[in-house]
């Protein structure tokens, strides 16, 4: 089995987070795991970018190339839009439906929205909103990790035992919202 999985996002929203959660699991299941990050300005806002690629054979480079990505997963529909060209044409792409109007200029959202939705493969979920309901607006990163892990095909059960391990030292409130969080992006995805 092989993914490549873009994550892209804008600083602060939570995109490595994800990145270590999905490659903790591909690591614990016993396969390759190669990640690369671009944190172009991203304490300030800026792009962050992520490659993942997991594989129960050798990886030999960290870059996904264009046209070849299985997952595009963004927590920011303009930042998805970027990203799109990496994506092959069997890929979905995965993303909040929340912008962060960063610039002066952005783009309509709707407009970004209906040009993430002509992909045949789409996902576009209110994540912002879904992690609000399950108790924080600062899940909605493990809402995104939600939403794609059906797409990963991996084993059901990995994602919860390394939001367990990973939210641990937290408290078992934050455990158990990160958990709420991860379900219901998981079922948005399967409406959406």
């Amino acid at each position: 089995m092989k993914k490549d999985i873009v994550l892209a996002g804008v600083g602060g929203q939570g995109i490595l987070t994800i990145a270590a959660l999905i490659g903790r699991v591909a690591m614990e299941l016993g396969m390759n795991v190669k990640q690369s990050e671009v944190h172009g300005m991203s304490q300030r806002g800026g792009a962050v970018l992520a490659h993942l690629r997991m594989s129960d054979a050798p990886i030999l480079a960290d870059q996904i190339g264009r046209g070849s990505a299985d997952v595009v997963i963004a927590v920011e529909p303009m930042e998805a839009l970027r990203q799109a060209p990496l994506l092959s044409e069997s890929g979905v792409i995965i993303t909040n439906a929340t912008p962060v109007k960063n610039i002066g200029d952005y783009p309509e959202t709707e407009t970004i929205l209906n040009e993430l939705r002509a992909n045949p493969r789409n996902v576009v979920i209110d994540a912002d909103g879904i992690a609000e309901a399950a108790g924080t607006r600062r899940a909605m990163n493990i809402v995104m990790l939600g939403a794609v892990s059906d797409f990963l095909e991996l084993p059901g059960d990995a994602f919860p035992r390394a939001i367990r391990e990973f939210f641990a030292k937290k408290g078992d409130a934050v455990v158990e919202m990160n958990l709420k969080a991860f379900e219901s992006g998981r079922q948005a995805a399967k409406k959406g």
